[in-house]
């Protein structure tokens, strides 16, 4: 999905330094992280194997790709990698049907961003066909354009998802703050030069450089993010 997206002189709202504001979808917008992993359980279970808890940290916040493969080679299951991805996809679109819960203060920050006419992307490591169901739920006005996993060569944590959404955006990689909620994403985040705020949602992440960690989105609004911006030249 992708929409016009003004001038570059008119990004920039009150002086602030902040052009542009990037968000991953699963686990910092919406719920659904335990989602994924409740799917992988079931269809591996299907499959005859049993995934180990603690691979949950191995496969969260990756491309598909790459999360399918680890637990193909973990489990030594007998299914090719794209009959693998096709039946997360479905399992997943079939929960999200059912329930897409929003992360606290999701909704809220959106409407702030829109408000204040702020270009937003949604960059995530999901597919299209996920993020357009997704997107319904949180309001494709809310977002200039999304960047989807399988739209990209190389996805999360390479930079490249968060490159293309600045350029489309018309922004410079430092002028924009990116919400993540995984290491492989603030990874893809900073190697891409953005500030970042990191609102962990499975695995913990720490503070570091130009990193912010928060416990929730309710923490943030668009003064907060402005400020990620104070320090820079």
């Amino acid at each position: 999905m992708t929409s016009t997206v003004p001038a570059l002189g008119t990004r920039t709202a009150e002086g602030s330094a902040l052009q542009a504001v990037l968000l991953d979808m699963d686990g910092t917008l919406v719920d659904t992280e335990g989602f994924w992993w409740d799917v992988e359980v079931e269809i591996f279970a299907r499959l005859g194997h049993t995934l180990d808890e603690s691979w949950r940290h191995v496969v969260v916040g990756g491309p598909m790709t790459r999360s399918a493969g680890f637990l193909i080679e973990a489990t030594g299951a007998d299914i090719p990698l794209t009959e693998l991805t096709e039946l997360l996809n479905d399992g997943f679109e079939d929960r999200i049907d059912h329930a897409l819960p929003l992360m606290p203060g999701a909704a809220r920050l959106l409407a702030e961003l829109h408000e204040h006419a702020i270009p937003t992307a949604l960059v995530s490591a999901s597919h299209r066909r996920i993020i357009d169901r997704v997107l319904k739920v949180l309001g494709p006005h809310h977002f200039a354009l999304s960047i989807a996993g399988d739209e990209v060569s190389r996805t999360k944590p390479f930079p490249d998802p968060y490159l293309l959404a600045a350029a489309g955006l018309g922004a410079q990689p430092d002028r924009c703050a990116v919400v993540e909620d995984t290491a492989t994403g603030v990874a893809a985040a900073e190697a891409a030069g953005c500030r970042v705020v990191a609102v962990p949602s499975v695995a913990p992440i720490t503070s570091s450089g130009g990193r912010t960690v928060v416990t929730s989105l309710e923490e943030v609004d668009l003064a907060f993010l402005r400020g990620l911006m104070t320090e820079m030249p």
